[in-house]
């Protein structure tokens, strides 16, 4: 199993997802389920593409933090 983080922007009228660890690998949505579930699909599918070409699956290194400001 893999692991990535994604993120997830709301945008005029629908949402965007990416992952930094994956570049590339991106998705849309008219709702953040939408996204959610496009971006589950889009990263099984890039996943599978580098398998198929024998190709190194990164190592997720990305993470995210909320920080406070005053």
């Amino acid at each position: 199993m893999h692991r990535f983080l994604v993120v997830i922007e709301k945008a005029d009228g629908n949402y965007s997802a990416y992952s930094p660890d994956l570049p590339g690998c991106v998705a849309t949505g008219a709702t953040r389920l939408d996204v959610e579930k496009n971006m589950h699909e889009a990263i099984e599918m890039h996943v599978r593409g580098l398998q198929e070409d024998n190709a190194p699956i990164p190592e997720s290194k990305s993470f995210a933090e909320y920080m406070a400001v005053y």
